[in-house]
């Protein structure tokens, strides 16, 4: 559960980066790719910022991850209720880079690295978990 607090750190300073710099409207430094990507109609949920929503979901795991370590079963629960759609989530991002939008954001892809990655801890945990009993 450690690993996954730190993973959930690097997603929720990407995330707050983002969202920072979207409330803001300043340009991200990662080139055209990156704007069009930020631009996009598929950058905001109803007005909220996409990375925001991120950002919260990060923190959320990061708050669960460390209770997990420290014992708490019921916190490893909400890891995986929240990783798992995080990362269905963040293909589907990665499929509208690719095939609709047709650029990459450097940092989008970092944090669908982070979603992708917290739900492979997760299901490793799942695995280690079950194989112990």
């Amino acid at each position: 559960m450690l690993v996954a607090a730190l993973v959930a750190i690097i997603g929720l300073t990407d995330s707050a980066y983002l969202t920072v710099k979207h409330l803001r409207g300043d340009y991200v430094r990662c080139g055209d790719d990156c704007s069009a990507v930020l631009g996009s109609k598929y950058a905001d949920v109803a007005g909220v910022p996409l990375a925001a929503i991120g950002a919260i979901a990060y923190f959320t795991v990061f708050v669960a991850a460390v209770l997990g370590a420290l014992g708490q079963s019921i916190a490893r629960r909400v890891v995986a209720l929240i990783a798992i759609p995080m990362a269905v989530t963040s293909l589907w991002l990665v499929y509208l880079q690719a095939f609709i939008i047709h650029s990459f954001c450097r940092y989008c892809l970092l944090s669908a690295a982070a979603c992708i990655a917290l739900a492979a801890l997760v299901l490793i945990d799942w695995l280690l978990r079950r194989r112990a009993r």
